[in-house]
């Protein structure tokens, strides 16, 4: 019953997160929003339902070890094996703006995230807050660049206009559909989780970093290997780094406001944020040596690799 229920959770979880982008793109275009500011905030935030909706339930059902490795896992599986993968099935370009903003961003995120746990080993409401403010500040920036650069850079066309024409019924359906989907697949996926840990003797946190965080990062990774495979450009290096940002600001931060996230495993601060940290780290390496402004297949193949280890090491540990 606990591998059904991991199934029903991942499966409904897939299918809340689909439904509540295409309704939250399509209300984005009644209220006269632009492709650009629903590419970078609405979509952004959508695709991250997932791991705030696992994180959530999980920290009010007082097993914060999963709330914490839902997180730093969907990140080191968002660049290990995501990237890595899509990387490896068509290469990558690199533009300026991951070093000028969205990396130093993601590993600001990430210290701070370290340090916020390490003061008091937990996320109280007011750092809460302090990870929504740090989101939104990325995002004011994110927006101001982007305006300033439309005129030479075309918004993405991953977003599909024909939701603009989607009637208001059809909106309300999609968000019920997908408000359901999420509630039941996170309710579905912790408890199977849980059960899991009890049944092979694992703790909380080692099935929260593998299983549930490639789970919740499974609409990211589908993404991807259809946009490569097609050789668009619907998938970035850009995007993965964003959501890795609203993965620690949004999901953490709405999480700890509502419900303070307790630090318990030791792991967390000794293993498994530097992991998370190394993973952001090795990006701006892999994006200059040999070859600059472009992650290749062999890059894709060390990302991958070292995601194997990582999960190996957890799992053996």
């Amino acid at each position: 019953m606990d591998y059904l229920f991991l199934f029903l959770g991942l499966l409904l979880l897939v299918v809340g997160g689909e439904f509540l982008v295409r309704s939250s793109v399509a209300l984005s275009f009644k209220l006269h929003l632009s492709k650009m500011v629903i590419g970078l905030t609405v979509v952004s935030f959508a695709t991250s339902a997932p791991e705030l909706l696992v994180s959530l339930q999980a920290a009010l059902n007082g097993f914060s070890d999963i709330s914490i490795g839902n997180v730093l896992g969907s990140n080191i599986a968002n660049i290990g094996l995501v990237l890595g993968i899509t990387a490896v099935i068509s290469p990558l370009a690199i533009d300026k703006d991951f070093y000028k903003l969205n990396w130093p961003a993601m590993m600001f995120a990430s210290v701070a995230l370290y340090f916020i746990m390490k003061s008091g080993s937990v996320i109280s409401h007011s750092e809460g807050v302090a990870l929504l403010l740090m989101l939104f500040v990325y995002l004011w920036i994110l927006i101001k660049r982007a305006k300033g650069q439309r005129k030479t850079n075309p918004v993405d066309d991953s977003i599909d206009e024909g939701l603009s024409k989607t009637s208001n019924f059809k909106i309300i359906v999609w968000l019920l559909i997908g408000a359901v989907s999420l509630y039941a697949g996170s309710e579905f996926l912790v408890n199977g989780a849980v059960s899991l840990a009890e049944q092979f003797g694992v703790s909380e946190r080692v099935i929260a970093v593998t299983m549930i965080a490639v789970g919740t990062s499974i609409p990211e990774l589908a993404a991807s290997v259809i946009a490569a495979l097609k050789r668009e450009k619907a998938i970035s290096l850009g995007n993965l780094i964003g959501s890795n940002i609203f993965n620690i600001c949004s999901v953490l931060g709405i999480t700890a406001i509502i419900q303070p996230i307790v630090v318990k495993s030791e792991e967390v601060l000794t293993s498994d944020i530097f992991w998370m940290i190394g993973f952001a780290g090795i990006l701006v390496p892999l994006a200059f040596l040999p070859k600059a402004f472009e992650l290749g297949r062999k890059r894709g193949v060390f990302l991958v690799a070292a995601y194997a280890i990582f999960i190996g090491m957890t799992i053996l540990k």
